[in-house]
């Protein structure tokens, strides 16, 4: 069954290829690049969201220090952008290593909101440093290839897929996560070290979305506080993720897709009413937990023959 699951993944991300072939039109290649951005930010949130049970209201703040980590080497140090990328996603990884030994001992709320505040924290400190421009941001140099950029998000969010799929799906570190989010404490008796293991996923979640965030970086040219490490980023990603079905690998990516296509009609038609769309979002949410509980993969019909599917 899991085979099969990973063959059509297969296809679609082969499908996927195409569509700079197809897509002549820039506007429409950027709208696909971005839809796969966030299909890869759900996808990592949803690594210790889904799999440990503990929600990570800060993961825009990975998203930024991979973002300005790629500015800061490609602009003050004249690096190139593949380097500079993979050091920002190294740096965002060495964040969470380092900020998960005191968070992850919290539990809930708690950890729900020191992880907010460590992007707050963040974000006031870029605000502040003038090798990031502060509140004026960076400029990156532009690149005009919309092709270009298409196939490296596409790239870096397909390595993600997959080799989580390998890990969580087939390896036994997914297992142990599972256990630790069912039964922290019986997972610790039967030998597992929770703590251990919730630090390496949360590693394993920040360092792509570390490099996500250089390729929007280079992507955009021009990046600020607001734009890379506002609460906008943590909270689509949840919604996202929460919409489309925690604890699996196919539900964010469902999840993304709906909800990013919703954004850009909204956009694209009611771009007046900002906050009425941060209501709807907070309304998704809200109903998902309600109506949802297994988000939209939990209504499909082989899930409500009792298939499990984590994929």
């Amino acid at each position: 069954m899991k085979d099969r699951r990973l063959s059509g993944h297969l296809l679609v991300f082969a499908a996927m290829l195409l569509i700079p072939a197809v897509v002549h039109d820039t506007f429409l290649l950027r709208v696909f690049t971005e839809a796969v951005m966030w299909i890869g930010l759900a996808v990592t949130f949803d690594v210790l969201a889904g799999y440990t049970g503990y929600l990570n209201f800060g993961h825009s703040a990975f998203f930024g220090i991979g973002a300005y980590i790629t500015a800061i080497l490609m602009v003050r140090a004249g690096w190139h952008f593949a380097p500079a990328a993979a050091l920002g996603g190294a740096a965002a990884g060495l964040g969470a290593l380092i900020a998960g030994f005191p968070t992850l001992r919290l539990r809930g709320a708690y950890f729900a909101i020191a992880t907010w505040a460590l992007a707050r924290a963040i974000q006031q400190g870029v605000l502040m440093m003038d090798i990031t421009g502060g509140p004026d941001g960076m400029r990156l140099p532009a690149l005009l290839s919309p092709g270009f950029f298409y196939y490296i998000m596409l790239g870096v969010v397909g390595v993600t897929f997959f080799a989580y799929w390998f890990l969580l799906e087939r390896a036994p570190f997914g297992l142990k996560l599972k256990a630790v989010r069912e039964d922290e404490q019986g997972a610790e008796a039967l030998g597992l070290n929770p703590t251990k293991l919730k630090i390496q996923a949360f590693v394993l979640s920040a360092v792509p979305t570390g490099i996500i965030g250089g390729v929007f970086a280079y992507w955009v040219t021009f990046i600020d506080p607001a734009s890379t490490l506002g609460d906008l980023v943590s909270d689509q990603a949840l919604v996202m993720v929460v919409f489309g079905g925690m604890g699996t690998l196919t539900g964010p990516v469902i999840g993304a897709v709906l909800i990013f296509t919703f954004k850009t009609v909204f956009w694209a038609y009611l771009s007046d009413y900002e906050v009425l769309y941060l209501i709807i979002l907070g309304g998704v949410i809200a109903a998902s937990v309600v109506f949802l509980p297994d988000g939209v993969l939990g209504v499909l019909p082989q899930r409500r023959k009792g298939v499990e599917d984590h994929a």
